[in-house]
This record gives C-alpha cells, structure tokens and sequence, in this order.
C-alpha cells in the first residue's frame, strides 16, 4: 500500500513538472531565438503565452490550430514564439539579460492565458489578444497584420469595419 501511494505521489509531482506544449505541428520556438529568427527573416513575431493546465489554451489548440490552412499561413507569415508563461526556464534577451520564461510574462504581463501578442521583428507590440479564439479570428488577425491595416488603426477599429 506504501508503494503504490509512494508511486501516484510520484506521477503526481512529475505532472505538476510537465511544461506547458504549443500546439502540435507548429514550428514555435523560444522567445530568444524567435527574436533572433524574426530580425534574420524580417517577419513578424506570433507570440503564445500559453502555461501547463489551462483549459482555455487547451481549447484553443484543439478548435483552431488543429486547422492545416492555419497553420500553414502562420507558418509562413510569422516566426512562432511560444512562451510558458510558469516556466523557469532561462531565456537570453538581445541585451544579454538573462530572464525566466515566468519573468517575461510579467514583463509582457500574461497574467492569463493564453494571450497573444503581434510584434514586429524589432520586438514592438502590435496588437494584444487575450483568451480563447477561433480558426476565423486568427485569419482576421493574419488580415491586419498582413495588410499592415496596423499602420492606421487599432486591431479592434479594423475588425468593427473602420478604416
């Protein structure tokens, strides 16, 4: 009987350990290297603060990034970054500052996920998009982002249909 409570305690600090996963089939990388990849590419940065447990990131992965003409558009269009936002794993900024992953969603203030932020190559923020979204609303977001709709207008003035 020790053993078997000595095991499921056991499975259950290893669970507790498991990090927060992207969704499959995406090539997101670290935070670091997406911003390296993002200057070499001069692509835009999609940014995923998602954390181990959320229900909401969970839902999200599975009803629209499950969608192949997603993620092949994101592919192309973005370097992928995804960051656990309860994680302790050491991340190099590009001004050598050495943070945790955790550090840096206080910084960018992921204080629930998931969030979403759209940067551009150099690191500036774009557009913030909290909580769980659909296949349809990330294709908007690609349409803003891509039509550099984000020049003129907010994020929220582009989808109301204002120009």
């Amino acid at each position: 009987m020790l053993r078997m409570l000595s095991g499921c305690l056991g499975m259950l600090l290893l669970s507790q350990l498991a990090l927060a996963e992207p969704p499959d089939g995406y090539p997101f990388v670290s935070f670091d290297a997406g911003l390296r990849l993002a200057k070499e590419q001069k692509r835009p940065i999609f940014l995923y603060f998602g954390r181990f447990g959320c229900g909401w990131c969970d839902k999200t992965n599975k009803e629209a990034f499950s969608d192949a003409a997603l993620r092949k558009l994101y592919t192309k269009n973005y370097v992928l970054v995804y960051v656990d936002s309860e994680s302790g794993k050491r991340l190099r900024l590009p001004s050598g500052e050495r943070i945790t992953e955790a550090d840096l969603g206080v910084r960018y203030k992921a204080f629930a996920t998931p969030l979403f932020l759209f940067m551009l190559p150099d690191g500036t923020e774009i557009a913030r998009i909290p909580g769980v979204k659909t296949t349809q609303d990330f294709l908007d977001y690609d349409r803003y982002m891509s039509g550099a709709y984000y020049k003129s207008q907010t994020l929220m003035q582009f989808l109301a249909g204002k120009s």
